[in-house]
């Protein structure tokens, strides 16, 4: 298990839950809960991020989920920034996210109804094999991030005011680099979600920043590999906030806090099963909440 995650304890703990344990908590969560029959007509609308539907979770885990409830869930997989936005004009019931301050703010200004933890995992930096920057093993993200630029190797950025984006803008802007300056040069900005810009840097032996979970899922690595990992820079939280009835009164709101109950409790261990090749992608950690 990678450094960052190794070094928080919630990681520790789930990663001991196997197989078995988390098959009996499942039955047994399923036997104590008699889930309503289906309907078509019962669904809620989700934005969400990119990295949960690129990394496979959202296919893994919503079905569980509407079998449990009977509630079907239609995804809006965008950027982060866009998702707010989506939640802010009242066109999703819920959003799940990652970019803690963006999500406190949308809070704040009465979007949401409450905000919770749901899970985390890490950002990783990607880069050709031959690694024409010399920053392959780096523990310093900011650092490296510096010498990429000095060095002018080819850097592919989302651009699209995604989590991701918002992350490595903070990285260059920690570096002191005005990469505005360099678009169009060494600095490519794709406007694209992570699949389509892991696939730009693959084409071009560029560098860019994922996270993990889409990484882990992306099939086409051409000469990419992991370079810098680990920096505690690059932790990852994600939450979940259900869009605020007093602001959009038709926000169906008994639904969306079936879905935000069962993903910060009973579906913490489904979260914690989803692996890809055999490594966990995300590690829950919702906190106990009084309702």
């Amino acid at each position: 298990m990678h450094s960052i995650l190794q070094a928080l304890p919630l990681a520790r703990r789930y990663s001991l839950l196997n197989t078995t344990t988390i098959l009996m908590l499942l039955a047994g969560w399923a036997a104590a809960s008699a889930a309503p029959a289906f309907s078509a007509d019962r669904f809620i609308t989700v934005a969400s991020t990119t990295s949960t539907q690129n990394s496979g979770l959202f296919d893994y885990l919503l079905p569980i989920f509407t079998k449990a409830s009977g509630i079907e869930v239609r995804v809006i997989a965008v950027g982060t920034g866009q998702a707010i936005k989506i939640g802010e004009k009242g066109d999703a019931d819920v959003i799940l996210v990652h970019d803690t301050k963006a999500e406190l703010e949308f809070l704040r200004q009465g979007f949401a109804s409450e905000r919770r933890d749901v899970m985390y995992n890490d950002f990783v930096v990607v880069g050709p094999k031959s690694d024409p920057a010399g920053v392959a093993g780096m523990s310093d993200t900011v650092a490296a991030f510096r010498k990429i630029a000095k060095t002018k190797n080819a850097f592919a950025s989302r651009a699209d005011d995604s989590g991701t984006h918002r992350m490595e803008l903070r990285l260059w802007k920690d570096a002191r680099v005005p990469v505005k300056e360099a678009s169009g040069t060494w600095y490519r900005e794709t406007g694209s979600g992570m699949g389509a810009t892991l696939n730009t840097a693959a084409g071009m032996d560029a560098y860019t920043l994922a996270d993990r979970g889409s990484w882990a899922n992306f099939g086409n690595r051409g000469n990419l590999t992991i370079v810098v990992q680990g920096d505690k820079v690059l932790f990852n939280p994600y939450g979940v906030l259900p869009v605020n009835p007093k602001r959009h009164p038709h926000v169906k709101t008994a639904d969306a806090m079936a879905f935000v109950d069962w993903l910060t409790g009973p579906g913490q261990p489904v979260i914690a099963a989803y692996e890809i090749k055999g490594e966990p992608v995300f590690f829950p950690d919702a906190k106990p909440t009084k309702r």
